[in-house]
């Protein structure tokens, strides 16, 4: 609960300090990384400190817990903090570092506003600070407690049974423990943390989806190699394991997490993805067929080509089993090499998509924020309409509409 003091400051502030929390984040954790570089050793992914996408999606989700909490200073917005806390979990972040961020963040935050900090703004959103900081440790501890998970050892080791090739920037990844114990629980459309040695010696961690059913004996991750666009470095985890991992190799894998999971409901499905966004929705497919599912569900995708779209034939086989399942694909260039495909980008016009659907939606930003509206104005309401991201949520950081 945020006290009515606080809430009066923080209302008041929140325009400065939302004005200026791309520049506070920065200074952040320039100044963090400075003085705890161990930090970058494996904890913070250093392709989204380049890109800025780490900093934007904490001034998105320090911003709007704070909007949150005006709204309602009697509320925890849990929905929000979810995510969050699944992503803390696959990287064993622990109570501790809450407060090595803190003073590197209030810090910032005297740097760049000044005078402005007196001692009750600084009180207020203190306040705010660690009514976030202690719901997501209360969130992070029930999810190591269900996981079974030791947050000061977060990691396990597991073999690499085979490698499959997708497609020319894709391979998949079958995976057993090497200790030949149980594997963790998971649910459809959770994924898991891939901690790398890189070549300076220096671990970076990357989540991916599970693309098979949580239920079979072998875990299989696909990988899509990013390469370097523009003023974005390459992707440093997804291409050392493209360049350097076989058959009979160990990979250090996080317990499963990840708040976007298929219920078992029996409401109509609605998988919607876009280039390597279909992991997770092949793993709920697997899933559907693996437990005998008679669920309507459509599985509609896009990509480039047909020869870009991986683990296509996975999904042609899994629709053929599932007998309430349809696909429909999109492809921007050779269209004609898959029968019955769309030519030209995602467009829902002509669907006749059920309105009580339960949607699972993946991809880029952009892609799911225009899919995303075809599906409201199609008549879904947002609130059946869930979506995955891989690295930080940034859709967090503006509103959704």
């Amino acid at each position: 609960m945020l006290s009515p003091e606080s809430a009066a400051v923080v209302r008041a502030t929140l325009p400065a300090v939302g004005g200026a929390l791309d520049e506070i984040t920065t200074r952040f954790y320039g100044s963090m990384f400075a003085e705890q570089p161990e930090l970058l050793d494996g904890l913070f992914n250093r392709g989204n400190q380049a890109s800025g996408e780490q900093r934007r999606a904490l001034a998105g989700s320090i911003a709007g817990f704070a909007q949150a909490l005006l709204a309602n200073p009697d509320a925890r917005p849990d929905a929000l903090l979810a995510r969050i806390a699944h992503k803390h979990a696959a990287l064993g972040v622990t109570e501790d570092q809450y407060t090595i961020v803190h003073k590197y963040l209030f810090r910032a935050i005297g740097d760049v506003l000044g005078e402005a900090v007196t001692p009750e703004v600084a009180a207020a959103w203190d306040e705010v600070y660690w009514l976030m900081a202690g719901a997501l440790i209360a969130q992070e501890a029930r999810l190591y407690q269900e996981a079974q998970v030791d947050p000061r050892k977060p990691w396990r080791q597991w073999t690499v049974v085979e490698r499959r090739e997708e497609t020319p920037d894709v391979a998949s990844f079958l995976l057993r423990p090497a200790d030949d114990g149980p594997l963790p629980q998971a649910r459809a459309g959770q994924y898991v943390s891939v901690r790398v040695r890189m070549p300076d010696g220096i671990h970076q961690t990357r989540q991916y989806s599970l693309s098979n059913a949580p239920g079979d004996r072998l875990r299989r991750i696909t990988v899509k190699r990013v390469a370097s666009v523009a003023d974005a470095p390459e992707g440093e985890v997804s291409n050392q394991l493209h360049r350097t991992v076989r058959a009979g190799d160990e990979l250090t894998l996080s317990a499963p997490f990840g708040d976007v999971v298929l219920d078992d409901a029996d409401t109509p499905l609605l998988l919607v993805s876009a280039g390597i966004g279909c992991t997770p929705m092949v793993g709920m497919l697997e899933h559907l067929a693996a437990t005998g599912s008679t669920r309507p569900a459509w599985i509609l995708h896009a990509d480039r080509a047909p020869a870009d779209h991986a683990l296509r034939a996975d999904t042609r086989r899994l629709v053929e089993q599932l007998p309430e399942a349809r696909a429909e694909f999109w492809y921007e260039q050779d269209a004609a090499e898959e029968p019955g495909s769309h030519a030209g980008l995602m467009d829902l016009d002509g669907l006749d998509l059920p309105a009580s659907a339960d949607v699972y939606l993946c991809g880029s930003l952009p892609f799911m924020r225009a899919v995303r509206t075809q599906l409201l104005q199609a008549g879904i309401p947002a609130r059946s309409i869930r979506y995955e991201v891989f690295g930080p949520d940034l859709w967090l950081a503006h509103a959704e509409g």
